[in-house]
């Protein structure tokens, strides 16, 4: 047996008894027996112990797998069963502390995995009693107007603390389930059969499970214990670990999670079909999909690898999906997403600019320059040489210059990073040589990296334009060219706050023979960044110099809200020159954005969309009221009628826009004008257009900016 630089000489192969299913306390009923026995894969254990080991050598923190992981390790298992709490009841919690609690760490270390399992079928002896709930109450006469409600966003809440409990939780579950389909016109005979089918496709899908799908879950929960990106990886997860939906194969171009039955998106990869739509955003949930024009196939408890593969298909051919968006005030609302599956080519990823002309408020007219970098790419086997974002940013900076531009909008909203070489060497293209992030690895040893050593490119008025989705390499740019004091940063109240670098590990590499082929793989978090200025990027992300109203702002998605997230911390700052100008300029900046953005009606939608989010988060509970849904639902319908009224009336300030590619760019080619006077950025959504409103506020700020330094030019002798 291989080790590496590990001692794995004592790891051995321990056979497996299996035990009864666990009952639970003496208070509670037992849950439904369960008739196949499940037991761990014959090489379960040894992978186990080599991921354990791993983990404590390896890991960014190599803290020992001890009681407090174990504890962790147990929540985090738990909760992948059961995100909502809703299934095991506490008793069956108490127990499981009881028995394994602080001991789950030793165990899987002395390749004991049997916890995984009778935890397991417990599992799916309370998921073969809510299925008979189901069944029960979707067929029974219920009284809609008994004046009780539920929780649906259950995962901080208690979870039953009786059988009797849980099934009247699920008595309520039934009955809010019967009025979203009364809601969205479903017969009552048809909504009840719908009903007792998701639940049994939920039931099924545990059912297939086989004895290596626990085994990855068991060994996430444990890696997950670390922090939210570590993760083991079994083979078939393994082999398609980077290959996003529609990257590799057609689809729809969006990253999966499965909650509480439903296929939640996590991410949008850009330059997909999902992206490209504007109708899709991370947290809506995925209820049903439908091939083209047939009927749709609910998906509520479908396992996720079965979600997945009746999203993707051929090229060209079209998917519904029938989603419950984030924002919707209304639970029940429903939005219908059409997509053209295809694939994500490069050149889908690639930077991209336009020019658009604008009226400055000095009354002269001034032509921006607006880049779009939805990823830092590199591609050292491209076919004639190597594809580089930092390089092709380029390309556009001197093409932007060539045509005159005023000043320039850098768009990384939504890059979730990429190469760290293409963030630091974009960086110079801006800033003088010099430190662009540190580097911090699991020994403690800090490296500087730096940006070449050239003059900057560009030296004109710049905005960064970031969004809570802009992360990692994306993050590093931001924080360079604000701790240079070169760019003034414009977006959400932070960014995604992802400060940390993962490595895969081949568990190949540590085992032999055919358990080396059946073992998978470990993403390890080995490193952590920090600016120039010492501070990390971690949990805080970059903080914008000019913040804008987003709805995305009360959303629970970012690095800070994941569980176990490393900690931001500090280590010493490097001594670098400020070359910028901008803190001079940014309270009079910010001063006339605030003025633009207070009387803007496309920002006062959005403080008015915060306003509903925020209502419906903080309220959680969902009346079960016929007439009070019902009056939801019409005060829904009303918004949406509101809202499509003042997107109409939405007025660009683009007076014209011309589309620049890196294409266009190397066959000399004019860039074609789309768009003339009353040119507008917008993207359909299927109802109003939707205007980029941050896009064109950073627009107007590159404006004001080139209006200061006009006079600042004008003043000298």
């Amino acid at each position: 047996m291989a080790s590496r630089g590990l001692s794995l000489a004592a790891i051995a192969f321990v056979l497996l008894i299996p035990c009864a299913p666990l009952l639970g306390a003496a208070s509670a009923a037992p849950a439904s027996a369960i008739s196949a026995p499940l037991e761990p894969p014959r090489f379960g254990p040894v992978i186990a112990q080599v991921t354990a080991r791993l983990l404590e050598t390896k890991h960014y923190d190599r803290h020992p797998i001890d009681a407090v992981t174990s504890e962790r390790m147990l929540k985090n298992y738990l909760d992948s069963l059961d995100y909502n709490h809703m299934i095991f009841i506490e008793p069956d919690v108490r127990s499981f502390k009881a028995r394994f609690g602080r001991t789950l760490g030793e165990r899987l270390k002395d390749g004991d995995l049997s916890p995984a399992y009778e935890i397991f079928k417990v599992f799916l002896g309370r998921l073969r009693d809510l299925d008979a709930w189901v069944r029960r109450y979707a067929h029974t006469q219920t009284d809609f107007t008994v004046p009780e409600s539920i929780v649906l966003d259950r995962h901080d809440s208690p979870r039953p603390a009786s059988v009797a409990k849980a099934e009247d939780l699920w008595r309520r579950r039934v009955k809010y389930d019967l009025i979203a389909e009364r809601l969205n016109k479903t017969k009552p005979e048809a909504a009840a059969s719908d009903i007792e089918k998701r639940y049994d496709r939920l039931l099924k899908g545990y059912e297939e499970f086989e004895s290596s799908d626990i085994l990855e879950e068991y060994l996430l929960a444990l890696t997950h214990s670390y922090d939210p990106h570590s993760d083991y990886m079994g083979p078939p997860r393994r082999d398609t670990f980077n290959i996003e939906m529609g990257l590799s194969l057609f689809g729809i171009g969006a990253v999966l999670s499965s909650e509480d039955g439903y296929a939640k998106i996590v991410r949008l990869v850009p330059g997909g079909p999902a992206e490209k739509c504007h109708r899709l955003k991370p947290n809506d949930k995925i209820e049903a999909v439908a091939q083209g024009d047939a009927p749709f196939v609910s998906v509520v408890g479908m396992r996720l690898d079965h979600v997945v593969e009746l999203i993707r298909g051929p090229k060209g051919t079209t998917v519904r999906l029938k989603v419950i968006p984030a924002l919707a005030a209304d639970p029940t609302h429903r939005q219908i997403v059409t997509l053209v599956r295809d694939k994500i080519n490069l050149v889908d990823r690639e930077a991209k600019a336009r020019i658009v002309r604008v009226h400055l408020a000095s009354g002269e007219k001034a032509s921006v320059g607006i880049i779009s970098l939805p990823s830092f790419y590199l591609d050292m086997q491209a076919a004639f040489r190597p594809k580089s974002s930092a390089r092709d940013v380029m390309k556009l900076l001197r093409y932007l210059e060539d045509k005159g531009v005023d000043g320039v909008v850098l768009d990384v909203r939504s890059n979730g990073g990429g190469s760290l070489s293409e963030s630091i060497s974009m960086a110079g293209l801006f800033v003088p040589k010099g430190p662009a992030v540190q580097v911090r690895d699991e020994e403690g040893d800090v490296r500087v990296l730096g940006t070449p050593e050239t003059t900057p490119l560009y030296q004109g008025p710049l905005v960064v334009l970031t969004n809570r989705a802009s992360a990692s390499a994306s993050e590093i740019l931001a924080a360079a060219l604000q701790d240079y004091d070169r760019a003034v940063i414009v977006g959400d109240k932070d960014t995604f706050g992802k400060g940390t670098v993962q490595a895969v590990l081949e568990l190949s590499r540590y085992l032999t023979g055919e358990a080396g082929r059946k073992a998978g793989a470990l993403k390890l978090t080995i490193q952590k960044f920090y600016r120039i200025t010492g501070h990390s990027t971690q949990l805080k992300g970059v903080i914008p110099d000019i913040q804008l109203p987003s709805v995305e702002d009360l959303m629970d998605f970012t690095e800070a809200s994941l569980p176990y997230a490393l900690p931001f911390d500090q280590i010493a700052p490097l001594p670098f020159h400020h070359d910028g100008d901008v803190a001079a300029e940014l309270t009079d900046l910010r001063q006339k954005s605030a003025k633009r953005v207070a009387t803007s009606d496309g920002f006062a939608l959005v403080r008015q969309e915060m306003a509903r989010y925020r209502k419906t988060k903080e309220e959680k509970r969902v009346s079960l009221v016929w007439e009070k849904r019902l009056q939801e639902k019409e005060e829904e319908e009303a918004w949406q009628k509101h809202r499509d009224a003042v997107l109409a009336r939405h007025k660009s300030p683009f007076l014209e826009s011309k589309e620049v590619t890196l294409e266009e760019i190397s066959d000399a080619a004019a860039p074609t004008a789309v768009s003339s006077a009353a040119a507008s950025v917008a993207v359909s959504t299927g109802a109003a257009e939707t205007p980029d409103l941050d896009l064109e506020e950073g627009v107007e700020i590159v404006g004001d900016m080139i209006v200061s330094g006009r006079a600042v030019a004008g003043a000298k002798p």
